[in-house]
C-alpha cells in the first residue's frame, strides 16, 4: 500500500474534530499546560507558507506535552474588528462582518473572489485547536465583555498608597469626607484642592468633571496621529515613515479629544515585571525603551510678558547654567500664546510642516536641522537672564513635557541646533573640548560657570542642584517616563462600540445588565458630512436609562434618553484580554469564571511575532495588572514565557525587461519590418548574466548579439543592436515558475498581470527561458507568495510541518525554497515503508524481540526528540527522524516495539501519518491520547569498543573487543592476533601500552 496524504489526513483531520481530540478540560487530574498563538487577523488573502511557521512550532510543543501527561490547553481565535475589513466595505458596500465571516470560513467575497477561509486552511494543516473555543473579536458575545472591562477601568483610579486601582467609589467616598487634599493617586496635573463641603457643594456635572481627571480611562484633549484618508486616529505602531501602516495614507498630527487608558500609572510594575518573565531580551528592552523611565528634575521658567510657565523635565538638572534657549515642541500649548506677531507666519508654517511627520520619523532624522524662532523668551531660573524660546521638531510633545532646556554644550542634538542657528554654546565643562562636538558623559568632569555647582562631578551637582531648585521653588526632583497615555478613540466603523452615553456633556457608563451594546447598521462606513465618525449615521443610538435599551435618536430628551459615544475602540481593544476568554469562552454571565482562572492561571507558552513587543504586548500586560488589582485574575503577568518565531522569506523570480532605448536595424533585410521601439523584451537569466560578465558598456552590442546564438537564431541573424542594453527585473509570480524551480512558464507569463505581456518576445538560452532568483518579504506585492493549501495538496500538510521545522532554528529568519520539499515528502515514504514491508507493500509488523542495535537507534531518537522540544531546536528533530529511519531501513526493522514508539515520538510533528499508521497497528484511540516513549540509558551504553591497534604509534587496524576485559586479557588476545603477529615478525615488542575503553599501541 503506497502512502497516500491526501486520502490520510482529510480522514484525520475530520476525526480530530468529530472526536473533540484536543478539547481541554477546565478541571483535570493531570497538570495543566497553556499554549497560546497570538491572535491572527483574517484577511481575503489568507494564509501564506511563512504565517504557520508559529503555529506549527506550538502545535507540535502542544501535541507532546499530550503526550507527556498534561491537560493542554491550546486554543484559537481571530482578532477580527480592523481597517482592512472598513476599508473593503467602503470600496464594495459589503458589510464588514460579512467579510470576516467569509474570510474565516471561506466562501466568495463582494468582488466574486474565491477566499479559501482562514479556519479551512490552518485545520487543513492538522493544527491540534481546541475548536470548541474559538472566539472572535468582533461577536458581540465576546465584546460584551470587552465592554465590561471597559466599564471596570471607568470605574477605577490608581491609588498610590496602595500601589493598584481601587474602585471609583472609593474616591468619592474619599472625597464625600474629607475632599481630595490628602489623596494619593495618579491624575491629571491640573487638578485643584477642594474641601470635603466644596465637593459636596458641586452640581453633579463639576463632580463627573473632576472624577474624570481621576478614571483609569477618561476622556482628554490628545495629539494624536490623523489619517484623514482612512478618517480615524492611528497608534505610533500604525503610521510608518508618516503614512498609515494600511493603504500607504499621509498622517497628520492633530489635537482631538480621545478616550484615553492611564497606561503611566502602571508605569514602574510593567518595568519591574519584565524581570519575572522569561521573554526573548529584544522583547523586554523594547519595552523598557517605550516605558523609558529616568531620573531627574522639573525645572519651571518664567516666559517674558507672560504669566504662564514652561516646564522641562531633564535628566541633568547638573547643567542648568548651561542652558542657552529653550526648545519647544511645535505642538506645544504655550506655542500659539508666546509667539510675537512678527514670527507668527513662519511658526504656523513650521507647525504644518512638522505636522505631517511622524514621531518616528522625528526622532530618527538627524541630519536635517529645522526649527523656528517664537520671538518669545524665557527667563533663566538662576541667573535671571533672558534666554530665547524656539520651536523644533526634535523635542516631541509626548515626551516629557515637550519642552527642553538646550545645553548645547552637554547635548549632541542641542550642540547641532545652536550650530545650525548661531545660538550661544556655554561652555560649563572645564579642560573639555566642545568645539566640535558636545561633552555627553556623565562622569570625568569638573563645572565651571556654573555658580554654586562649580568644582562639582555629575552625582554630586544633580543632588545640589536639586536641592536648591526645590528650596528656591524653582522646581522639584522627579522620575519620568517616556510612556504616555493610550489612546483609545478610533473614529471608524468596525470596532466595539464604546458603552458611553452622554448626559450634559459627561460620560456615563452604560450598565453591565444593557450589555453588549451592539454595532448599529449605518447606509454608508465613511464619516458623516459633518465630520463625525460614521457610527453619527446610525438613527438608532440613543440609551433609554429608564429600559436600559438603545432606542431611536429622535427620542432623545437629555432627561431619561441620552446620545451615545460614536467613536469606537481601537484594535487592541479585544486582544488585550483574550487568553481569558478562551479559558471560559461560551460563559455567559462573566468574562471568565473564578474556577477556570484559577485552574488555568496563565500562559505557560506565548507563540508570536516579535513586531507587537510595543503594541499589544504591552497594552496586554496592563490590563492583565489592572485585572490582578480588581481581584480578577490570580496573576498580574499572563504569559510566562514567550518565543517569537523567525520570518519566513520568499524566493522572489524575476524576468529581465531590456528597456526601450534601444534601436534595431536590417541590413540584410531592409523591407522587414518590426516595431521595436513598442515591443517588450524579456531576457533569460543565462543571457543577462553573459552579457553582465562580457563588460559591454557601449556600443559593443553588436558583438553580444553575434557572440550569442540564440538571439542571433531568434532573428535569422538579421538583428543589430545599436548600443548597450539595460535591464529591468520585473517580479514574476513564483507560482507559474515549471515544477516550482526556476524556469518560466511563458504561456502563462503572457496573461500575468492581465495580459500586459501578452506580445512579449522571450529570449530563451538553450531552449528555456531562467528566471533570477532573489530572498525577499514574502508579500503579494512581490508575488512571491506560496499557499500552504498547494503544498498540502501536492506533498501532503505532514511534509508542509516537517518542512517548515527543518528550514532552520525556530526563531531565524530563513527564506523559502519549495523544491526542498521533495527531501521530507520522500523521508515519509521511507517511514511509512518501515510498516508495508509486506508483499506489495502490504502492512507488515512483526512481534519479534528487537535486537541491541535496533533498541540503540530508537532510543537515541527518544534522548534526541526530547531535549529538542524542550529547547524548542524542531530543526534537529527533523534531522534526527530522518537518521532513524534510514538506520532502522538498513536494518530493515519491522518490529512493533520499535515501530509503535516510534510512530508516538513522531506524531507531533507529523500527526496524520503517525495516527494512520497508529491505528493500523491495533490501536482505537489516538496517537495523541498515547505516553510518550521512556528513554532508557542502557540501551546506549556500549558493551564492546573497536580499539584501534597501533605499532609505535601508527595505526595498523581495528580489533573489537568487550569492554568488560582486564588489562591483560585485552593484551593476551591482541598479541594472539594474526595481524599483529605479522606486524611484529620476528621482533618482540618493548612495552604494550592499553588503556581498557580507549586504546592498545605496541612498541618496539
Amino acid at each position: 500500500m503506497q502512502y497516500n496524504p491526501n486520502e490520510i489526513e482529510q480522514k484525520w483531520q475530520q476525526k480530530w474534530f468529530d472526536n473533540k481530540t484536543f478539547k481541554a478540560e477546565n478541571k483535570s487530574d493531570k497538570p495543566k499546560f497553556y499554549v497560546l498563538d497570538m491572535f491572527p487577523y483574517p484577511s481575503g488573502a489568507g494564509l501564506h507558507v511563512g504565517h504557520p511557521l508559529g503555529y506549527i512550532a506550538s502545535d507540535i510543543y502542544s501535541r507532546y506535552k499530550r503526550l507527556k501527561g498534561f491537560n493542554v490547553l491550546h486554543p484559537m481565535g481571530y482578532d477580527s474588528f480592523g481597517l482592512p475589513a472598513e476599508q473593503y466595505a467602503i470600496q464594495t458596500g459589503q458589510h464588514p462582518s460579512v467579510t470576516t465571516k467569509v474570510n474565516i470560513e471561506g466562501g466568495v467575497d463582494k468582488q466574486g473572489n474565491q477566499i479559501a477561509g482562514y479556519e479551512n486552511q490552518l485545520k487543513k494543516i492538522g493544527l491540534g485547536y481546541d475548536w470548541d473555543r474559538e472566539i472572535r473579536t468582533s461577536n458581540p458575545e465576546y465584546y460584551k465583555w470587552t465592554q465590561w472591562i471597559f466599564n471596570e477601568l471607568f470605574d477605577s483610579y490608581y491609588d498610590n498608597d496602595s500601589n493598584k486601582a481601587e474602585s471609583i467609589s472609593q474616591l468619592i467616598e474619599k472625597f464625600q469626607a474629607e475632599g481630595n487634599a490628602n489623596v494619593n493617586a495618579v491624575a491629571d496635573e491640573d487638578i485643584e484642592i477642594f474641601t470635603a463641603e466644596e465637593w459636596n457643594a458641586f452640581s453633579e456635572k463639576e463632580q463627573q468633571a473632576i472624577l474624570l481627571k481621576y478614571r483609569l480611562t477618561f476622556l482628554a484633549e490628545a495629539e494624536v496621529n490623523w489619517c484623514p484618508d482612512l478618517g480615524t486616529v492611528l497608534a505610533n505602531d500604525e503610521v510608518i515613515n508618516g503614512l498609515s501602516e494600511r493603504g500607504g495614507f499621509p498622517v497628520v498630527r492633530k489635537k482631538m479629544t480621545q478616550w484615553m487608558m492611564r497606561i503611566t500609572a502602571y508605569a514602574d510594575r510593567l518595568l519591574t515585571g519584565l524581570d519575572k518573565l522569561d521573554w526573548p531580551d529584544p522583547i523586554k528592552e523594547s519595552q523598557k525603551n517605550w516605558i523609558g523611565k529616568s531620573q531627574g528634575a522639573s525645572i519651571f521658567f518664567d516666559v517674558v510678558g507672560n504669566d504662564d510657565k514652561i516646564e522641562v523635565f531633564t535628566t541633568r538638572p547638573d547643567t542648568v547654567f548651561g542652558v542657552s534657549y529653550v526648545t519647544l515642541a511645535p505642538e506645544h500649548p504655550l506655542v500659539s500664546q508666546i509667539t510675537t506677531a512678527e514670527n507668527k507666519a513662519k511658526v504656523d508654517a513650521y507647525v504644518d510642516y512638522t505636522s505631517k511627520r511622524s514621531e518616528r520619523d522625528r526622532l530618527a532624522d538627524a541630519k536635517n536641522i529645522t526649527g523656528e524662532f517664537t520671538g518669545a523668551y524665557a527667563i533663566h531660573p538662576f541667573t535671571g537672564k533672558q534666554i530665547p524660546i524656539w520651536i523644533g521638531d526634535y523635542v516631541l510633545a509626548s515626551y516629557g513635557t515637550g519642552a527642553v532646556m538646550a545645553v548645547p554644550a552637554g547635548d549632541e542634538r542641542d550642540f547641532a541646533f545652536a550650530n545650525h542657528f548661531n545660538l550661544p554654546i556655554i561652555n560649563i565643562f572645564k579642560n573639555q573640548d566642545i568645539s566640535e562636538a558636545a561633552f555627553t558623559e556623565k562622569g570625568r568632569f569638573e563645572l565651571q560657570d556654573s555658580d554654586f555647582l562649580n568644582g562639582l562631578d555629575y552625582k554630586q551637582a544633580v543632588a545640589k542642584a536639586i536641592e536648591a531648585l526645590e528650596e528656591k521653588s524653582f522646581g522639584q526632583g522627579k522620575t519620568n517616563f517616556r510612556l504616555r497615555e493610550a489612546v483609545f478613540s478610533r473614529q471608524r466603523y468596525w470596532g466595539e462600540p464604546v458603552p458611553v452615553y452622554f448626559k450634559d456633556g459627561m460620560p456615563y457608563t452604560i450598565p453591565t445588565e444593557a450589555l453588549p451594546i451592539i454595532l448599529p447598521e449605518v447606509d454608508e462606513y465613511l464619516p458623516t458630512s459633518e465630520g463625525e465618525p460614521p457610527l453619527g449615521r446610525a438613527t438608532k443610538w440613543a440609551f433609554d436609562t429608564t429600559t436600559n435599551q438603545v432606542v431611536d435618536n429622535t427620542l432623545i430628551n437629555n432627561e431619561t434618553i441620552f446620545p451615545i459615544e460614536l467613536n469606537t475602540m481601537p484594535g487592541w481593544a479585544g486582544s488585550s484580554w483574550y487568553w481569558l476568554r478562551y479559558m471560559d469562552a461560551k460563559n455567559d454571565n462573566e468574562f471568565v469564571s473564578k474556577e477556570a482562572v484559577d485552574y488555568w492561571q496563565n500562559v505557560d507558552l506565548y507563540m508570536g511575532g516579535s513586531e507587537h513587543a510595543t503594541g499589544h504586548l504591552l497594552y496586554s500586560r496592563f490590563w492583565q495588572k489592572f485585572l490582578f488589582d480588581k481581584g480578577l485574575v490570580p496573576t498580574d503577568e499572563y504569559a510566562k514565557k514567550l518565543i517569537n518565531q523567525g520570518m519566513i522569506l520568499g524566493m522572489s523570480a524575476f524576468a529581465y525587461r531590456a528597456n526601450l532605448n534601444f534601436q534595431f536595424s536590417y541590413d540584410a533585410d531592409p523591407d522587414k519590418e518590426v516595431d521595436f521601439e513598442h515591443k517588450t523584451f524579456f531576457f533569460s537569466k543565462d543571457i543577462v548574466d553573459i552579457y553582465n560578465k562580457s563588460q559591454l558598456n557601449s556600443d559593443l552590442g553588436i558583438e553580444f548579439i553575434n557572440y550569442n546564438k540564440e538571439i542571433k537564431d531568434a532573428y535569422n541573424g538579421d538583428l543589430v543592436l545599436m548600443g548597450p542594453i539595460k535591464f529591468t527585473p520585473i517580479h514574476v509570480d513564483v507560482n507559474i515558475l515549471k515544477d516550482g524551480g526556476d524556469e518560466l512558464n511563458i504561456n502563462e507569463f503572457r496573461k500575468f498581470k492581465n495580459g500586459e505581456f501578452a506580445n512579449a518576445e522571450f529570449i530563451l538560452k538553450d531552449g528555456k527561458f531562467i528566471t533570477g532568483r532573489e530572498v525577499e518579504k514574502m508579500s503579494k506585492s512581490k508575488y512571491n507568495v506560496i499557499s500552504p493549501d498547494t503544498i498540502c495538496e501536492e506533498y501532503g500538510a505532514d511534509s508542509l510541518r516537517l518542512y517548515e521545522m527543518f528550514l532552520g532554528p525556530l526563531e531565524q529568519t530563513k527564506p523559502w525554497n519549495t523544491q526542498g520539499l521533495s527531501g521530507v515528502y520522500s523521508f515519509l515514504k521511507k517511514f511509512w515503508r518501515l510498516f508495508h514491508s509486506g508483499e506489495n507493500e502490504a502492512f507488515l509488523v512483526s512481534e519479534e524481540e528487537p535486537t541491541k542495535e535496533e533498541m540503540k537507534v530508537l532510543h537515541q531518537t527518544i534522548k534526541k526528540v526530547d531535549e529538542d522540544v524542550n529547547n524548542f531546536s524542531f530543526n534537529t528533530s527533523v534531522s534526527t527522524f530522518m537518521i532513524a529511519v534510514n538506520e532502522l531501513g538498513k536494518l530493515k526493522t519491522n518490529k512493533r516495539s520499535i515501530l509503535e514508539p516510534l510512530a508516538i515520538i513522531i506524531s507531533p510533528y507529523a500527526p496524520h501519518i503517525a495516527e494512520e499508521l497508529w491505528e493500523k497497528l491495533g490501536h482505537e484511540t489516538s496517537v495523541a491520547n498515547a505516553d510518550f516513549p521512556v528513554f532508557e540509558e542502557k540501551w546506549l551504553v556500549a558493551d564492546s569498543k573497536e580499539y584501534p591497534v597501533s605499532f609505535n604509534g601508527k595505526m595498523k587496524f581495528l580489533l573489537e573487543l568487550p569492554l568488560s576485559l582486564s588489562k591483560d586479557e585485552i593484551q593476551e588476545i591482541v598479541m594472539k592476533d594474526e595481524r599483529t603477529i605479522k606486524q611484529l615478525g620476528d621482533r618482540t615488542p618493548k612495552n604494550v601500552i592499553i588503556v581498557p575503553g580507549k586504546i592498545i599501541n605496541i612498541v618496539g
